[in-house]
């Protein structure tokens, strides 16, 4: 019995780690896909409205960041899971259906299905919530805590951003050539992949017993909020910022390159949305790349230092691809649809893809500024955090509607530079706890 129970324990934690790579999964096939959104009929090249498919998919943290965790207290981490990946499910089930169903009708002048898309979307980030609330405490707790569990913890990470480097190569290499015909049926491989790894995740945690996480203390007295202390007010400002250039950089990229007009990066259009999908695929992989580095020397630097140095790097590199003309090219290994081989791309894009080692750190480095020394009220400061992730739609969708406005796709970094620079100031000037008056106990 003993041996079935530690065999079960192992499959749990296997789902688990898929789980983990579906959240970034789901999260980054928004972007892509809004390529070929964006370029039908009815949304007329829209960057904004290509990019509101990743809108949805972020608005619903707005909505379910506090829910989620108050579902997982009251139910545990097997039923919130089993919720999240029916959900998910769903949504991507929806998203699928937007190739089959309303096809050619049209609402207010814009394609009917198009709306069914969003639903999707949006049912898929409730889901992407939910996941990112459980499966990090559960893995934990299968791991059985201590640092077995933050092992097991960050090998799903590793996954989670493996997963955001082959979404966007995966996606981009099945699009192939953009033209008007292009629909989201070309991309059925992707949708059909993740109903299946949601449904087989879905029946092997509903037969392997999982412990409900521990109550929290009814008698733990709230004096205050969180946002009593001022450098959690300011670090929220910088999640929300920080989600939204994540997501934007890579995202607007690949709106850039796969564009074809003389707005575009200036590919070849048989190629361009295959090397976009690479391109921001790569991204992804530095930030794999950085969180791995950076794991082995944040116990010796701390995350004020390594904030600033970071925030500081992704300044000096927005800056240069945004003055930098995209007649000035440099080489970067990338699949062309047929093999990899070294392409020659604006230099201006390869310096947003080497934001993506920058990128890397921030969350984490902002939630320990932000919640230091908060005491009792970090679990609440947690969930508001995860309300917060709401900027990874909001800011990309800022930035390329400053794309449509300009018609300059570089010139729209502006907005994540900003965000950046906001960063920087947090990390230096903002995150320092004044507040340690107020009692945590």
């Amino acid at each position: 019995m003993a041996k079935q129970n530690q065999n079960g324990r192992i499959i749990a934690i296997v789902a688990c780690i898929f789980l983990f790579g579906m959240i970034s999964f789901v999260t980054n096939l928004a972007a892509p896909i809004g390529v070929i959104w964006k370029n039908q009929p009815g949304l007329a090249g829209s960057n904004t409205l290509g990019m509101m498919g990743n809108m949805m998919n972020f608005l619903a943290y707005l909505f379910m960041g506090i829910p989620a965790g108050n579902l997982l207290t009251k139910i545990g981490y097997k039923k919130t899971a089993l919720i999240a990946i029916a959900l998910g499910f769903l949504g991507v089930l929806v998203q699928f259906l937007s190739g089959v169903v309303l096809v050619g009708s049209t609402i207010a002048n814009l394609p009917a299905n198009w709306f069914v898309y969003l639903l999707g979307a949006f049912i898929s980030g409730f889901a992407v919530c939910m996941l990112n609330t459980v499966v990090n405490p559960m893995l934990n707790q299968l791991g059985g805590g201590g640092n077995r569990g933050n092992q097991l913890n960050l090998i799903g990470g590793s996954f989670n951003s493996l997963m955001g480097t082959i979404t966007p190569m995966l996606v981009g290499a099945l699009i192939g050539t953009i033209t008007k015909n292009t629909a989201i049926t070309d991309v059925n491989l992707v949708l059909y992949m993740a109903m299946g790894i949601f449904a087989a995740t879905f029946f092997i945690l509903l037969f392997v017993p999982i412990e409900n996480p521990k109550q929290m203390d009814s008698n733990t007295v709230y004096e205050r909020s969180p946002f009593a202390f001022r450098h959690f007010n300011f670090g929220v400002i910088a999640i929300f910022v920080y989600v939204g250039v994540e997501v934007g950089l890579p995202g607007t990229l690949n709106f850039y390159l796969s564009d074809t007009t003389n707005i575009g990066g200036g590919l070849d259009p048989a190629t361009a949305a295959t090397i976009a999908g690479f391109a921001a695929g790569t991204y992804w992989f530095l930030m794999l790349v950085g969180r791995f580095v950076s794991s082995l020397i944040a116990s010796k630097v701390s995350s004020r230092v390594m904030m600033i140095t970071v925030n500081g790097t992704a300044m000096l590199l927005i800056i240069l691809a945004i003055l930098l003309p995209k007649t000035i090219t440099g080489s970067m290994p990338v699949f062309t649809g047929t093999s990899f081989t070294m392409v020659q791309l604006p230099i201006s894009a390869i310096l947003i893809v080497l934001c993506g080692l920058c990128t890397s750190v921030m969350w984490s480095c902002i939630f320990n500024l932000a919640t230091e020394g908060l005491g009792k009220y970090t679990e609440k400061a947690s969930g508001i955090f995860m309300m917060m992730v709401v900027g990874g739609g909001i800011v990309p969708l800022i930035q390329n509607g400053v794309a449509d406005a300009t018609h300059n796709y570089m010139l729209s970094y502006i907005v994540p530079l900003l965000a950046v620079a906001y960063m920087f100031c947090y990390s230096a000037f903002l995150s320092k706890n004044v507040n340690k008056d107020i009692k945590v106990d």
